[in-house]
């Protein structure tokens, strides 16, 4: 849920109803700034009314960027949207052309942009296993298409393909 508190929009993370023994109820909540991304506590007493930010939710496809400004197409009606980097945040390490992604928009401005939970992609640079290193466990960094770096196990080459983590940045699994 997307709250818009005096112009600015929050989105609810954690919300809580408290019913003390003396005195009125109350929710308490943890909210995050849209723009800053800044996490705060608010209480609301019963009874308070709220603005409720209406957020259109879409699916799209990234196109391309830079490191200012990535550019993604509406899947319906073929429309491009310009979202600034800020909006993406750490998102961007993890797309690659034609990825879909779910764009948030409130009065036709991007806020946010949510990636699916995992995304496959290519290493395109990882050291060699060493022979006779078969700890178990052990892992070694490996860049990826993106030039996002992560830690591997030691069989994973170059070229080959790998879920990743979009929320934590880790590797999943290897993928044929």
């Amino acid at each position: 849920m997307t709250l818009d508190l005096d112009g600015t929009l929050f989105q609810v993370i954690e919300s809580q109803h408290v019913k003390p023994g003396k005195g009125g109820a109350f929710v308490r909540t943890k909210l995050r700034n849209q723009k800053t991304g800044a996490v705060i506590e608010k209480t609301f007493n019963a009874g308070v009314k709220v603005g409720l930010a209406i957020v259109e939710r879409k699916t799209m496809q990234y196109l391309y960027g830079d490191r200012t400004e990535y550019v993604f197409m509406d899947l319906e009606s073929y429309e491009q949207v310009h979202v600034p980097a800020a909006v993406i945040g750490d998102a961007a390490e993890y797309l690659t052309d034609g990825a879909e992604a779910q764009v948030a928009m409130h009065r036709g401005v991007p806020i946010a942009v949510d990636l699916p939970a995992s995304t496959v992609l290519v290493v395109t640079k990882a050291d060699p296993a060493v022979k006779g290193d078969t700890r178990t466990g052990a892992m070694k960094p490996a860049t990826l298409e993106t030039g996002k770096v992560v830690n591997v196990p030691l069989f994973v080459e170059e070229g080959e393909r790998v879920k990743v983590d979009t929320r934590s940045g880790e590797y999943i699994e290897r993928v044929k």
